[in-house]
């Protein structure tokens, strides 16, 4: 474990129970200084409740939260060094841009000298130096985001917290703002923590990703850690697109498994997580769309030779996203695999209705013990 002082914010052992309900339950981890850290689960898996407790707004029923080494149990919100960015972003639609940053500065009672030097210089950092005495209603969604970190900013916070600020823009914006957060976050060199149920964001935006789910961390890792080698079921089906099969090993050799699907597929793969399965247990079987091969039937015969996984299928639909599409193949048990391909327009490409033969390597397929 780092020193103290090589972390900005450290959880430890971390619980927090409302009467029987385990909002939190055995939570640790650490972040290292200028980190952007994500917290991803589902809704209700405890995500905000921890983020609460790291900002002062809850108390943990055990457990240590320490900024910068020291622990912080106990202190109100406005004697954390953290801020936090709320998901509605909680702007003052009754003060111009300056006051609005301005605000937290005179609560300090800092200067007139000093917040007019700092409110000016947050704002060329975050790339809108003449929005100064614009009103929050004169503003896009993307400046108003902005706004809201730059006032958290200007107070120098050890640690910004978000809160799903991403969740009320639409889709084009959102996009853009992965890119704009991830940025700001060098810009400052400030630790960011941030809290999502949206995969796509954290995985943008993160050095490290936690997995949360019914109260606890699965997995911490980069986001390729946990797309490419994720630790347990739950993490190979939430993080990323994935084809899933429940079935039972009918054989275990050299740290391959068979697995017999419950819907009467045969399919080779690789074991995943703690302990390796026997023959006759039960298992759940990942395979991403993008390591899938789709072929017309009839035609050159799949790559890959001894081993490999194939499946015979018919196209039901297409999924159009440009070049890179996807294709929902319906197998003889009734059963849809989704696989991608490359569509150029030609008069080559696959089609529904088409019947296709469906390939993957073994070392593509992730098993996990149930």
């Amino acid at each position: 474990m780092q020193s103290p002082t090589e972390n900005d914010l450290e959880c430890i052992e971390i619980k927090k129970h409302f009467g029987s309900v385990r909002a939190v339950d055995d939570v640790s981890f650490e972040i290292p200084k200028g980190s952007f850290f994500s917290i991803l689960g589902p809704s209700g898996c405890g995500k905000t409740t921890l983020m609460r407790m790291i900002a002062g707004f809850e108390q943990p029923s055990s457990g240590d939260i320490r900024i910068k080494g020291k622990s912080v149990i106990g202190t109100p919100p406005n004697k954390r060094n953290v801020k936090m960015v709320f998901q509605h972003l909680a702007l003052f639609p009754m003060m111009n841009v300056y006051e609005n940053i301005a605000y937290g500065l005179r609560c300090a009672g800092a200067s007139r000298d000093v917040i007019r030097t700092k409110v000016h210089d947050v704002l060329a950092r975050i790339s809108l130096p003449d929005v100064a005495n614009r009103e929050i209603s004169q503003l896009s969604g993307g400046q108003k985001q902005r706004i809201a970190i730059a006032r958290c900013m200007v107070l120098d916070p050890d640690v910004l917290l978000l809160d799903e600020p991403l969740g009320a823009l639409d889709l084009k914006l959102r996009e853009a703002m992965k890119i704009e957060l991830k940025l700001l976050q060098h810009q400052f060199d400030t630790t960011f923590v941030y809290i999502t149920h949206d995969q796509s964001e954290a995985l943008v935006m993160s050095d490290n990703v936690a997995i949360m789910d019914k109260g606890k961390f699965v997995q911490i890792g980069t986001p390729q850690e946990l797309y490419h080698r994720p630790a347990a079921a739950f993490v190979a089906g939430f993080v990323g697109d994935t084809n899933r099969w429940a079935g039972r090993v009918t054989r275990v050799e050299n740290g391959a498994v068979e697995v017999a699907t419950d819907a009467g597929l045969i399919i080779r793969g690789s074991v995943r997580g703690a302990g390796a399965p026997s023959a006759g247990d039960a298992v759940h079987v990942f395979v991403r769309p993008e390591f899938i091969t789709a072929a017309r039937a009839g035609g050159q015969a799949p790559t890959g030779a001894a081993g490999q996984n194939v499946i015979e299928g018919r196209i039901d639909s297409i999924l159009f996203n440009g070049a890179n599409s996807r294709v929902l193949v319906r197998d003889k048990a009734g059963e849809l695999i989704e696989a991608d391909v490359v569509l150029t327009g030609g008069v080559e490409d696959l089609k529904p209705k088409d019947d296709v033969t469906l390939s993957w390597s073994p070392e593509q397929t992730m098993s996990f013990s149930v």
